[in-house]
């Protein structure tokens, strides 16, 4: 049954890195990209939208890491699983939203 705590660890990584450019973005007062504007995931939502989406995700990541089975911070499979979702939601969120800011050009 361990493996679906992983699964959820996983989740609550990719969760976690999502709430960071919405809530940073949000919270500079800017317009940013989020699943409420249209078309989605491509236009802008208001600097308000976006930070209520940054705690949302950063709330359903509380619930994956911290309420779903025991997560151990000592535990090198618990972190690296949660590093693996951070991270790839991270290069995901990088290549998705570097199309609309100039971020995917290269040096």
């Amino acid at each position: 049954m361990d493996w679906l705590y992983l699964v959820s660890y996983f989740f609550g990584g990719a969760f976690l890195s999502n709430a960071i450019p919405h809530f940073a973005s949000g919270s500079m007062g800017r317009p940013f990209q989020s699943p409420f504007a249209t078309p989605r995931g491509e236009g802008l939502s208001s600097s308000t939208v976006n930070v209520a989406w940054g705690v949302f995700n950063l709330a359903v990541a509380y619930v994956l890491i911290c309420r779903v089975g025991d997560f151990n911070l000592h535990s090198t499979v618990h972190v690296v699983t949660l590093g693996l979702g951070f991270l790839l939601m991270g290069l995901f969120a990088a290549r998705h939203f570097g199309r609309f800011h100039g971020g995917n050009s290269p040096e």
